[in-house]
């Protein structure tokens, strides 16, 4: 039974509604001379290109049509036209597993630490990854993969870890990461042990480790390795920073196939902000992460671009901030979104049916908490196809109350970021979708 017209409008209307009482309008603003839009009434009127629509109008009725014909067409969509196109493992990559177990964190964790070389020259190219295990576990784990803002020193209170390197933007280069004056601060992270009590590692890397987050900045990271000869600009549908990174989990998950103290077919992936439209990239392109928990990733991530609310592709690519994180083709779409073939809801559907959860902050007006919403409503026709649940019904959920189907949604109470308050969240949403079922 199809909704007609008139109630498609009327849920529509109710949606608005729900959303504005949570949501209030605030003044309007200017970001690097863009207008910013944080009124509801004002994100005009547009329709979403339909995801289950081929490019030569067939419609898709099935999980196995999606898999071998819309999900492809899709997935080169987003690739030229967003993220830009990376290329596959590296054939002289290499492990170093230079830490085999350390007992750490009172005995409870042990700590293994990897230095993955992108090829034969070690000198630059490689990442330092940092993992810890439970302990007590009797058998291969699931993991947590997490986007590490810092070098792994500064991220974890943990002598025995690696001093890793951080990008100095006045040298140009990257140096040995010391603590700032007064302790360590940004990049923090302290819920490993609440990971570990329910069975599952954790592992971060940094994600400068592998292309700096800066402007003019290509000749110091991985991309450049990939240039064509005489090449001094990636290919205007060749990859941006947040491509880069992702790829770099997804040699991480080369890696933990080698671990036999790892389940690699239960990894997980996770990150916020840049490195949440980062997490939402990598659960897309590479179908053998488990789970992805999103998080604030907003515009140029799982917010729709059409509603021009808060951040929207003009800022994101203007010159001055962060065009380099995408394919250079994105900047066609600054101030054409309504007329861009896809929009956030195609990169979520590339998940299905794995589990997907979307965390925003109910005051992170900039990211558009209610455009992760309706990008995600839009994307669970896909999850459909596989029997699995999405987002069902039409009013945004109340801040603290999540929902926790396959392709799920959370917003706190709050601004960007993820809250303490957030991670048993997190853990829950691992439980009910990565632990096995009895």
């Amino acid at each position: 039974m199809t909704s007609s017209p008139v109630s498609l409008l009327a849920a529509a209307l109710l949606t608005a509604l729900v959303a504005r009482a949570q949501i209030t309008d605030t003044a309007d603003g200017v970001v690097a001379g863009i207008p910013v839009n944080y009124t509801e009434a004002k994100t005009g009127s547009y329709t979403l290109p339909d995801v289950l629509t081929c490019a030569d109008g067939t419609k898709v009725a099935d999980a196995q049509a999606w898999s071998a014909k819309r999900r492809p067409e899709i997935l080169k969509l987003i690739e030229e036209n967003e993220y830009g196109r990376a290329p596959g493992r590296p054939e002289k990559m290499s492990f170093d597993v230079f830490d085999q177990g350390t007992p750490a964190f009172d005995g409870k964790a042990l700590r293994k630490q990897v230095t993955i070389y992108f090829g034969a020259d070690k000198s630059d190219n490689y990442l330092d990854l940092l993992v810890y295990l439970p302990a007590e576990a009797k058998g291969p784990v699931p993991v947590l993969l997490n986007f590490g803002w810092v070098a792994n020193n500064l991220a974890v209170a943990d002598p025995g870890v690696k001093v890793g390197r951080s990008w100095n933007p006045s040298q140009k280069k990257r140096v040995p990461a010391t603590p700032a004056p007064g302790g360590r601060g940004f990049g923090r992270v302290t819920n490993i042990p609440q990971v570990l009590a329910r069975g599952y590692g954790f592992a971060v890397f940094n994600y400068s480790d592998v292309d700096p987050d800066a402007l003019n900045a290509l000749d110091q990271g991985v991309r450049r390795l990939y240039l064509k000869p005489g090449a001094t600009a990636c290919a205007p549908d060749e990859w941006g920073s947040i491509a880069a990174w992702a790829w770099a989990a997804s040699r991480v998950l080369d890696y933990f196939e080698t671990d036999p103290q790892v389940d690699a077919k239960r990894v997980a992936v996770t990150g916020a902000s840049r490195l949440g439209k980062t997490a939402l990239w990598t659960g897309a392109r590479d179908p053998r992460f488990a789970c992805v928990i999103a998080s604030v990733s907003g515009e140029g991530g799982a917010a729709l671009s059409r509603r021009d609310y808060g951040e929207t592709v003009a800022h994101l690519v203007e010159k001055t901030r962060f065009p380099y994180q995408f394919a250079i083709n994105y900047a066609q779409w600054a101030n054409r979104a309504n007329e861009a073939p896809f929009d956030a809801h195609f990169v979520i559907a590339l998940l299905a049916p794995r589990p997907l959860l979307l965390q925003t902050g109910s005051t992170d007006k900039w990211s558009d908490p209610y455009g992760e919403f309706l990008a995600a409503k839009a994307a669970t026709p896909v999850y459909h196809l596989f029997g699995e649940k999405g987002i069902e019904e039409y009013s945004l959920p109340p801040a603290g109350q999540p929902m926790m189907n396959d392709l799920g949604y959370l917003m706190h109470e709050g601004p960007h970021g993820v809250q303490p308050a957030d991670w048993p969240v997190f853990l829950d949403f691992l439980d009910q979708h990565l632990k096995p079922k009895p």
